[in-house]
């Protein structure tokens, strides 16, 4: 990791305050002054500000199960319960993306901002597949050719997407973006309205057998999966852990 990074994560200052502070001489890597930002630092290295040790904060992952009338925020204005109070954590944490209020199943908490910011940004299209229950029920196959191709909405044409039908009204669908209730707009365009929404899978993270309200921390080969995935990398094949 990059000393001014290393820094950041310390909670010495912000990524540009902390360059200034090595540019000043301020900071010392096992004893050495330095004055290079981009100079590599490890879990191994002794890092001190002005003489005093400091010490980055563990980037730790949690995977939620996010039951329905719980918001995807790290707060909420309104008193409602938020998926931040359903992981007892000593790091201070932040969701990556959002589901509706309404919506249930897989949203990642996390410290690390570099991870949430790849899984989350158009550039990457980042995959995330759910789960949708649709009134009146079968969807036609011209439906379905129409969600696949992509459907006119108010703020433009939707990206192609894979769509299954896996039983009559129960449909999977996998996107590479994430527009504002999309899944319900685009059912909505082909004559569906959705009465469930559960999100599945992030990538190649599945929600798999968490309970709806469960957490669990991720392991490091899990979150290296997703570090691959959101840096434009290929899915290494799916991820699945039941409750712990």
């Amino acid at each position: 990791m990059r000393l001014a990074k290393y820094l950041a994560h310390a909670g010495v200052a912000s990524r540009r305050s902390a360059e200034r502070l090595v540019a000043e001489g301020r900071v010392a890597i096992d004893g050495e002054l330095v004055r290079d930002p981009a100079r590599d630092v490890d879990e191994s290295s002794t890092v001190a500000v002005d003489g005093a040790p400091v010490r980055a904060e563990r980037r730790v992952v949690y995977a939620v199960n996010k039951p329905a009338g719980v918001v995807s925020t790290a707060r909420d204005t309104h008193g409602r319960p938020t998926v931040i109070d359903l992981v007892p954590a000593a790091q201070r944490l932040y969701p990556v993306g959002r589901l509706d209020v309404d919506t249930t199943g897989l949203i990642l908490l996390t410290n690390d901002g570099d991870l949430a910011h790849g899984l989350t940004h158009p550039r990457y299209g980042v995959e995330k597949t759910y789960r949708v229950r649709v009134a009146p029920g079968r969807v036609s196959g011209k439906s379905l050719r129409a969600l696949r191709h992509g459907v006119e909405l108010d703020d433009g044409l939707t990206l192609p997407a894979q769509v299954r039908q896996l039983d009559p009204g129960v449909l999977e669908i996998t996107l590479r973006e994430g527009r504002q209730r999309q899944i319900r707009r685009m059912c909505e365009a082909v004559g569906q309205r959705v009465s469930a929404l559960e999100r599945v899978a992030i990538g190649p993270l599945k929600l798999g057998r968490l309970h709806q309200g469960g957490h669990r921390k991720l392991s490091d080969a899990e979150v290296e999966r997703l570090r691959d995935c959101a840096a434009g990398g290929r899915p290494r094949g799916a991820l699945e852990q039941s409750t712990r």
